[in-house]
């Protein structure tokens, strides 16, 4: 599945080039990332959770927002 992670600017360079001294692409270097962050929560003993999201407060969303397409929200957001 594609999507898009917002990352501070030191965050995102000190990944990039970390994933790129030990041969690796960013996505396997993040994918890992997470995977081992959740088998630390998993031995922690925190289960995981969904989570279910839904627009608030009344006439629901403006038109063209998708909650599950980060990339058209801050579209919608820039054109404020």
């Amino acid at each position: 599945m594609r999507t898009t992670l917002l990352l501070p600017d030191d965050l995102y360079r000190e990944v990039k080039s970390t994933a790129a001294a030990s041969g690796e692409t960013m996505t396997s270097f993040v994918e890992e990332a997470l995977r081992e962050a959740l088998r630390r929560r998993a031995r922690a003993g925190h289960a995981a959770v969904d989570f279910v999201v839904a627009p608030t407060g009344s006439g629901g969303l403006q038109p063209g927002v998708e909650l599950d397409d980060s990339a058209a929200l801050l579209d919608v957001m820039d054109a404020r």
